[in-house]
């Protein structure tokens, strides 16, 4: 359960991130700003419950930090067609590798 909380929490976080970026646009509605605000509340709220049910800080943050610049960085990419370089590439392939020696070393 407590994956899967952190899943909602980055999820949650991705999705005000980039309705921020909606409402940043010319012509933006200012609508996104109240996604924007109910996303980061979910987000918070539910890396709280995370923390509660056990998991360390270190590792929940690490992970939804390094999960969320990588899944911005993607969604980004499709829906805005913002740039998305080999380097940066390299950089989530990186994320990933780092995501996983948090959760290894988290088990010892």
């Amino acid at each position: 359960m407590t994956w899967l909380l952190l899943g909602g929490a980055i999820l949650s976080e991705v999705a005000a991130t980039l309705s921020l970026r909606m409402a940043s646009q010319p012509g933006g509605s200012r609508a996104w700003l109240a996604a924007v605000a109910v996303g980061y509340l979910a987000a918070f709220g539910l890396l709280t419950l995370v923390l509660h049910d056990g998991l360390g800080i270190g590792v929940a943050y690490g992970i939804w930090a390094a999960t969320g610049v990588a899944l911005t960085a993607i969604a980004s990419r499709v829906l805005f067609r913002e740039a998305l370089t080999k380097v940066m590439g390299l950089g989530i392939v990186l994320i990933a590798a780092g995501v996983l020696f948090i959760e290894l070393g988290a088990a010892h």
